[in-house]
């Protein structure tokens, strides 16, 4: 939507809405005012002891202001959080806020003898393992300029050595800054070996290209990234503080850990347990017997992870998630006297450690079972995340609150896993679209004048909720209608204000200020060479066959041969019925057309250093038979860009 139509009709909203301004950053509302004091009696805020252990060995604090990407762009900064010290702002739930307090707390931390960590210069942390010749990383971070910086701020203060080996699992925070701190002569020279979980390449790859624009627009929104630093914008994401900025990058691992066992690195032991399909597909922890410190990676954190992503990714297994923290309790409890992870602060005590691991078991046990429990009840994904609430065992306990994952919306996960979308009411199996749904609705409402005068008495009174689900009916029925836009702003504006959640508050204020401002112009980004270079060549035939309009394939048929000279791959590809499939190592007599090329070639085109017509015109693509079969099937893909529509109907 063009924002200069929405600047236009400020001042009509304006008129029907006195107390709703147009901008971002409202104060909070008396319900809300009301809501978060609540929780101050709710929790025991007086506990102070995870602010001890989070500053528990802390060396030192990067210098202040912005780390630049080699563009000038702004890779991270912290100091745009300085204003969250003190008390909660009216504006923010006060257990984010405490969270966001705990997420501050950043720079080198010693560990124990032997083992450092850098918190808080990525969403993620960085683990330095002193090895007997070089260094072992855990997680380089999101991007390379993070990593070479926290990287950098160890060897300040520590005894320089080089880079011998990194471990990492497959979520993009956690590998994605490999190339601040190793280099591909590195790998070349077998001067650094890389360990990762089994798996790991296939599923780096998927999560980030196949459904990677749809995933990048509603990262925007779980993420906050367009959203300012500020008590009424952008404080904190629970698991970590933010995102940083910056190339994206991938180096293939040299030693794949295809099972739990020991193998000693650079002279350090380490007892690898793999824990695939938990947190991530492919994922591991570490215990380190020397030091008896065990890292859980990502399987554990001072909060409730998600079992379902609000960005969108495949629901987790949560059963199997808590038995792998129960493996691990029962293995190393007694053995563990720090337990670290690769988000948040150690643990650091034994008894502290198992009664860590237990709560974080019993959680993800807990949401699992009761959900399936009221699920075989016959009750409803919406019913059950009503409902179901943590027993004050587990609610009271920090490390069981809804910071980056909730109770809701996990509820809603597991009745997804087992059921999918369909709640068994025949008037769900076909309902009317979104936008035709809501049109009817404000119709046999009396319209929608009407709507949101009521809507507006319901704000008064604070039903935040109702009023921001029958708003959007109304934005939906009328996107251009001013008035329905700032009040359901109004409305996601107070619910992110109230919101304990990192990613909940940060999805409320971004959809406020796309109906309030409009949404961004993006452009297609292009994918990172590295992710190119490790897509297989089957994924990418997957890649154009999600990229196939199939309306206006429709009636058309093409038979091609498809090789890559420098990999020795063949590929047949068949569109037929609006469908392009493929099968490797075939090459059909009667095709078409025959594509030869390198996937040197390829990479270039994704990366829009080249593409196809010019590859076609300088030799580096060679078409035997009819070049124009080639072409058409080309032209037949849709360009994703990350910038569609959330909060209102898609236009074209």
């Amino acid at each position: 939507m063009n924002k200069q139509r929405y600047a236009i009709g400020l001042l009509a909203a304006s008129l029907c809405l006195p107390l709703i301004a147009s901008a971002n950053g409202q104060p909070a509302e008396p319900t809300t005012v009301e809501a978060n004091a609540a929780v101050l009696q709710q929790l025991d805020f007086s506990d102070r002891k995870a602010f001890e252990d989070a500053h528990r060995g802390f060396i030192a604090a990067p210098a202040d202001g912005p780390l630049r990407n080699p563009d000038g762009s702004t890779a991270w900064d912290m100091s745009a959080y300085a204003f969250v010290e003190g008390e909660a702002p009216d504006t923010v739930n006060p257990s984010l806020w405490r969270q966001a307090q705990l997420n501050g707390i950043h720079g080198l931390f010693k560990v124990t003898d032997g083992i450092y960590q850098i918190r808080g210069m990525d969403l993620a942390n960085m683990t330095v393992i002193e090895g007997q010749t070089g260094l072992i990383i855990i997680d380089p971070l999101l991007s390379p300029t993070t990593a070479r910086a926290a990287l950098n701020l160890y060897l300040e203060h520590r005894p320089s050595k080089p880079v011998v080996a990194v471990n990492t699992h497959s979520h993009v925070d956690h590998f994605a800054g490999v190339r601040g701190i190793v280099s591909d002569e590195d790998i070349q020279q077998q001067r650094v070996r890389i360990y990762a979980p089994e798996g790991f390449m296939e599923h780096a790859v998927s999560e980030n290209v196949i459904a990677g624009n749809a995933m990048t627009r509603r990262a925007m929104y779980m993420y906050g990234t367009e959203l300012d630093a500020s008590a009424t914008g952008h404080v904190d994401n629970g698991l970590g503080k933010a995102l940083s900025h910056g190339a994206l990058a991938l180096i293939p691992p040299t030693d794949i850990i295809t099972a739990n066992g020991t193998k000693v690195i650079d002279g350090v032991e380490v007892e690898f347990h793999l824990a695939q399909g938990s947190e991530a597909p492919a994922e591991m922890m570490m215990y380190f017997p020397a030091a008896r410190v065990l890292n859980t990676a990502e399987v554990t954190s001072h909060q409730l992870h998600n079992i379902y992503t609000l960005r969108g990714a495949e629901v987790r297994d949560a059963s199997l998630w808590s038995r792998y923290i129960d493996e691990v309790l029962e293995k190393y409890g007694p053995r563990t006297d720090i337990l670290m992870a690769q988000h948040h602060w150690p643990v650091w005590n034994q008894d502290d450690a198992r009664h860590f691991l237990a709560v974080q078991r019993d959680l993800y046990k807990f949401i699992h079972d009761q959900s399936v429990r009221l699920m075989n009840q016959g009750y409803r994904p919406d019913e059950i995340a009503e409902q179901l609430t943590l027993p004050a065992s587990l609610a009271k306990e920090w490390i069981a609150r809804d910071y980056y994952g909730t109770l809701r919306h996990n509820a809603r996960a597991i009745y997804q896993k087992y059921l999918g979308w369909y709640d068994a009411n025949p008037a769900n199996l076909n309902p009317l679209p979104t936008q035709e749904a809501a049109r009817k609705a404000m119709e046999y409402m009396g319209g929608i004048e009407q709507v949101v005068s009521r809507a507006r008495q319901d704000f008064d009174r604070g039903e935040y909720r109702w009023v921001a689900s029958v708003m959007s009916q109304a934005v939906f029925a009328e996107p251009d209608n001013q008035a329905a836009r700032q009040l359901n702003a109004a409305a996601l504006e107070q619910l992110g204000y109230q919101a304990e959640s990192g990613p909940w508050r940060n999805v409320y204020l971004s959809g406020a200020m796309e109906l309030r401002n409009g949404t961004a112009q993006q452009s297609a980004g292009a994918i990172a060479t590295d992710l190119l270079q490790a897509l297989d060549s089957g994924m990418f035939f997957d890649l154009l066959g999600v990229r196939l309009n199939g309306p206006r394939a429709e009636g058309k048929q093409m038979l091609l041969n498809w090789s890559f000279t420098d990999t020795d791959e063949q590929f047949r590809l068949n569109l037929q019925n609006a469908t392009l499939t493929w099968l490797p190592e075939r090459s059909a007599p009667d095709a078409d057309a025959s594509i030869t090329m390198t996937r040197a070639t390829l990479n270039a085109i994704l990366t829009q250093q080249n593409s196809f017509p010019a590859a076609i015109k300088s030799g580096d693509i060679r078409i035997e038979g009819n070049p124009q079969v080639f072409l058409e099937l080309l032209s037949l893909m849709d360009n994703f860009t990350p910038d569609f529509a959330l909060i209102e109907p898609i236009t074209d």
